[in-house]
C-alpha cells in the first residue's frame, strides 16, 4: 500500500493508502504476538522482527498524521 500511496490520485487518496497499510503494519505485530506466544519465535527472534515492525508503524503513523494536518491546513486557506 505504500508503493501504492506513491502515485496516489489526491492527499486524500494517499492518507487513505497509508491508513490501510498502518492497519497492516499493526495486524503484522499481532502475529508477531501470537508466534511469539506458541514459541514458534523465540524472544530474541521476536524482539529484533518486533522492534522492526512497531518502528514501521510509528513512521506511518506519524506520516499519517502529518499528511491530514497539511490536507486541513490547505482546505482552511483555500476556504478564505
Amino acid at each position: 500500500m505504500i508503493r501504492e500511496a506513491e502515485h496516489a490520485e489526491s492527499k486524500s487518496d494517499f492518507i487513505h493508502k497509508f491508513a490501510i497499510a498502518q492497519k497492516e503494519a499493526n495486524e503484522t505485530v499481532y502475529w508477531l504476538e501470537l508466534l511469539k506466544a506458541t514459541d514458534y519465535l523465540n524472544e530474541k527472534e521476536f524482539d529484533n522482527i518486533n522492534n522492526d515492525a512497531v518502528i514501521i508503524l510509528k513512521l506511518i503513523t506519524s506520516i499519517i498524521k502529518t499528511s491530514k494536518s497539511q490536507l486541513a491546513t490547505k482546505k482552511l486557506t483555500t476556504n478564505h
